[in-house]
Parts: C-alpha cells; sequence; structure tokens
C-alpha cells in the first residue's frame, strides 16, 4: 500500500531510468528527503515481459511504480510497429497488471501524440483521442491497457520534451547548426517544449501529495508554459548556444512540415491544457525558455 504520511521513506521504483525523463526523476529522488527510489534500465527490466516485470515488482516491493520506459522515436516506429507496440502497450499492461496485483500505484508517462492536432486551442484531459501514427496510437493503447487493468493509475501526457542527453529535437537541432549553414525548421507545428527536469519536479510534487493519502487517480497533461512552433524553439536554442560556441549555421528557414518529409505524421498542434493539474495538485506550468537556457548551460559543462 501507498506510503503515508507518517512514513519514513516511501520507496519508488523507476522504470526506464536511462531515459531522459527517467535520469532526470532518478537524480532528484535521489536528492529528496522521505523517498528512496530504485531505478532500472531496459537492460535491468524488459517491460515486455510480464514474468520478469512481476519478478521486481516482488523483489523490491515499492510504494510506487513509475514507468518513464517507452519506444519514443516517432518516424522509426513506423518501421518497427511491432517493437513500439510491444512497449507502449503491451509492456504499459503487464505493469498496470502486475501493480493492480500487488495494490501498487502506477504512475505512467503518455504523450501529446494521443491527439490528432486539429485543435489549435490545445487539449483538455476530456477531448478524444484520435492518433495519427504508431507511435500515438501505441501510446494511447497503452494507455487504455491501465485504465482496464490498474484502478490505482495515474497518467501524465507530456509534450516535446528536451534535455541535455539522449535522442530529442534539441540536441539535433544544435548538431545541424555546428555543421550546417542552413537549417530548416517547421513553422506549422505548434507545441510547448518541456524539459525532462520540469517533469521530474512535477512527477515529485505528485508524489508528495500521494503520500499524504489523497485519492486523485487518472490523466493529466503537463508542458512548459507559452506555445511556439519548432522554428521558434529552434531560433531560441541558436541564440542560447552561441552565448558558448561559435556555430556555423547561418540561416534559420522556416518551411512547412510536409517539406521535411518525415516518416511518421505528426500533429499540427501538440498543445496540452493543463488546468486539471494545477486544479488538482497545485502544480504551475514552468516557462520553457528559462528551462532552455538552463538545459543549454548543462550541455556546454556551465552547471
Amino acid at each position: 500500500m501507498p506510503a503515508s504520511a507518517y512514513t519514513t521513506s516511501a520507496k519508488v521504483l523507476i522504470i526506464g531510468a536511462a531515459g531522459q525523463v527517467g535520469h532526470a526523476l532518478t537524480e532528484l529522488l535521489e536528492q529528496t528527503s522521505g523517498i528512496e527510489p530504485v531505478a532500472l534500465s531496459r537492460r535491468q527490466l524488459d517491460i515486455t515481459d510480464p514474468a520478469a516485470v512481476r519478478k521486481q515488482l516482488e523483489k523490491h516491493l515499492p510504494d510506487y511504480v513509475i514507468n518513464c520506459a517507452g519506444f519514443n522515436r516517432v518516424d522509426a516506429a513506423e518501421r518497427q510497429q511491432d517493437q513500439a507496440m510491444a512497449i507502449n502497450r503491451d509492456g504499459a499492461e503487464n505493469l498496470a497488471v502486475a501493480t493492480a496485483a500487488l495494490s501498487i500505484p502506477l504512475l505512467h508517462l503518455s504523450s501529446d501524440y494521443v491527439f490528432d492536432g486539429h485543435y489549435a486551442s490545445g487539449y483538455s484531459e476530456e477531448d478524444e483521442a484520435s492518433p495519427l501514427g504508431v507511435f500515438g496510437r501505441s501510446k494511447w493503447l497503452g494507455e487504455e491497457a491501465i485504465r482496464a487493468a490498474q484502478p490505482q493509475h495515474l497518467i501524465l501526457r507530456v509534450s516535446w520534451i528536451f534535455s541535455a542527453r539522449g535522442e530529442n529535437f534539441l540536441l539535433r537541432t544544435l548538431e545541424q547548426a555546428r555543421h550546417e549553414r542552413t537549417i530548416e525548421a517547421a513553422d506549422d507545428r505548434r507545441g510547448c517544449p518541456t524539459s525532462a527536469e520540469d517533469v521530474a519536479r512535477v512527477v515529485l510534487a505528485i508524489l508528495r501529495q500521494l503520500t499524504c493519502g489523497i485519492d486523485v487517480w487518472g490523466t493529466y497533461h503537463y508542458c512548459g508554459a507559452e506555445i511556439t512552433t519548432r522554428y521558434g524553439f529552434s531560433e531560441a536554442l541558436v541564440a542560447a548556444a552561441r552565448q558558448y560556441e561559435e556555430l556555423v549555421v547561418e540561416q534559420l528557414q522556416p518551411v512547412s512540415s510536409a517539406n521535411l518529409q518525415c516518416l511518421a505524421q505528426r500533429p499540427a498542434s501538440s498543445v496540452l491544457k493543463c488546468r486539471k493539474l494545477l486544479a488538482t495538485f497545485g502544480i504551475r506550468q514552468r516557462p520553457w525558455r528559462s528551462e532552455l537556457q538552463r538545459v543549454v548551460r548543462e550541455v556546454y559543462g556551465e552547471l
């Protein structure tokens, strides 16, 4: 059962600890009193294996499980559909079934890509999911599997994750800026960039309240404050990086996303409305621009 407010320490099992959010969350919880994190990478736990999932849960008997694992390469998911479904759908179901059997609450990270992007004003938790590609569909089916199997679940949809590690838009764009004179970036895809560390902060804030015994299971949204485009984010990134090194790039070229010839179709609007999270947990959005400055400092070893 979840640790009460009077328990000295809540054991939290972090799955997918080598990913962007998993790594940030592990680092944050290791510095947090009252929480004992146990971090498992994909090499240590393959969530597509139900027996392995059950074995690790019985071994550690955590108070909470946080699933940060996922097949998050959007274009690759179109080519590797079976693997994307095995991790994002079946893996989520395996965790839901096992945690429910042991009465362990499950916190699960999902994605803005469960929506088709037709709502320019943004999406609330009540809006109907309509994913465009394999990645979004696999994340949605994973959500549905959790809802069906695990009453004590909290699904947190996040968007446009960036950090100083792993595979992400920020690091790919920075690498382009070091070697290419012109960079093309979509100016017709709107969203709210969100740092991995900011997501970790939100998860910790949720955990603190769950350990006090509040019963607020369900689906929530979180993203950084201020809507931008991929072009706008690239522009801010290049400006921030130029404080630390001379970049080859001379021009940022705004283009239609159709010109980028990506394998997977992406939602035109990935804006998530976060009012439910604020109303339930009192968690406010942080501006992504200040988070970007911090991450760029980390990239250049200034933190």
